[in-house]
């Protein structure tokens, strides 16, 4: 079987957790610190703080800028709902606008309309591994005075001109097991910002300046020494694994046939946490049967954008269209494309799907 994500732990993290073990010193502590120097170093800012999943991260980075109750911030309705959730934890609302249908990501001619006197935050998804077109985002962000928080929860290391996903305002990234790095469960949050990355120090840690002095209300969204020693290994591995995700991804973009590859766009590095595809013709669910069949897993990501979802429209009271995202929804399929596939894992995964493609009228 062709697995559709395959972590890969190597011996250096599993001797790293052993060390952690038998030092005795379990929780938040000098590896989490290392981390966190060596991420911001990564994504080029100057400051990390290290949370327990991808969703704590965003959690804490939309209270560390002041979002709470009345509040709206902008967002993409195709992304995984925990970027929706977290703006939800906070008791601000998620303003949806729909994506570009080239790249999947928030469309940023779509934002101004939605922007009203209550919006404090757009919150752009790097989706897939492709940064959204932060330019723009930021030119917005400035004009109406709202913070820029990036979901780049799938895009650790990617670059628009040479620029870190994580480093256009205040970054949140995710370390669950099938992203481009992993720390088992784990998230970090990245920012230029001294004040805002010292909030989301004492937000991870029961509202604590200093030990048991609780000076505002917080949560455990604290990392472990043991998930930090694998991150530690994993970002020394990051940059190779990205190669192998990126000529991966340029093998299936020059093979396959009869579907709609991802596009690159002009002075982006797309690091490719999920190879997406469209396949045309409503042909995708027939489609992903045939791999199965083939002995190969695929992903659909997302078959229901958020604004969809039973808890928005039932319990929220979310009754909108966005057409783009819904018609992704219906198209999209993710490929295996992660470094553990060997050259023969390529060439099953192109012959299966054109042969599947070439019987489509």
């Amino acid at each position: 079987m062709i697995h559709i994500a395959h972590p890969i732990i190597g011996d250096e993290e599993k001797q790293a957790v052993l060390d952690v073990l038998d030092s005795g010193m379990l929780a938040q502590g000098k590896r989490v610190a290392a981390l966190e120097e060596a991420f911001a170093e990564m994504c080029g800012v100057a400051h990390a703080v290290a949370t327990s999943s991808g969703t704590t991260a965003l959690h804490t980075a939309l209270l560390a800028h002041g979002i709470g109750p009345s509040d709206e911030v902008i967002t993409t309705p195709f992304t995984f709902i925990a970027t929706a959730n977290a703006i939800l934890f906070t008791g601000a609302r998620p303003v949806f606008v729909d994506i570009d249908p080239a790249t999947f990501n928030i469309d940023p001619d779509a934002i101004p309309s939605a922007i009203t006197p209550r919006t404090k935050a757009l919150m752009p998804v790097h989706l897939f591994g492709l940064m959204a077109d932060m330019a723009p985002i930021v030119d917005l962000a400035e004009t109406h005075d709202l913070a820029i928080i990036e979901d780049a929860c799938q895009a650790h290391g990617a670059t628009w001109d040479g620029k870190r996903a994580g480093s256009w305002g205040t970054g949140t990234f995710s370390f669950y097991p099938t992203k481009n790095m992993t720390t088992g469960e784990g998230g970090m949050i990245t920012t230029n910002d001294a004040a805002t990355a010292e909030q989301c120090r004492v937000i991870r840690q029961h509202g604590m300046r200093r030990r048991y002095y609780h000076d505002e209300l917080g949560f455990n969204f604290r990392m472990t020494d043991i998930h930090a020693a694998i991150g530690l290994g994993q970002l020394e591995k990051l940059e190779r694994l990205n190669q192998a995700r990126i000529a991966n991804a340029a093998y299936f973009s020059e093979h396959l046939k009869g579907v709609e590859v991802p596009i690159v766009p002009q002075g982006y590095r797309h690091v490719f946490h999920q190879y997406t595809i469209r396949v045309p013709a409503g042909q995708r669910d027939r489609l992903r049967q045939h791999l199965a069949d083939e002995g190969i897993s695929s992903g659909i990501y997302y078959p229901v954008p958020i604004h969809r979802q039973t808890y928005y429209t039932q319990e929220l009271g979310y009754d909108v269209s966005q057409p783009k995202a819904e018609k992704a929804a219906d198209e999209v399929l993710s490929l295996p494309v992660h470094p553990a596939l060997t050259e023969e894992d390529l060439v099953a995964i192109v012959a299966a799907v054109n042969e599947f493609m070439e019987r489509v009228p």
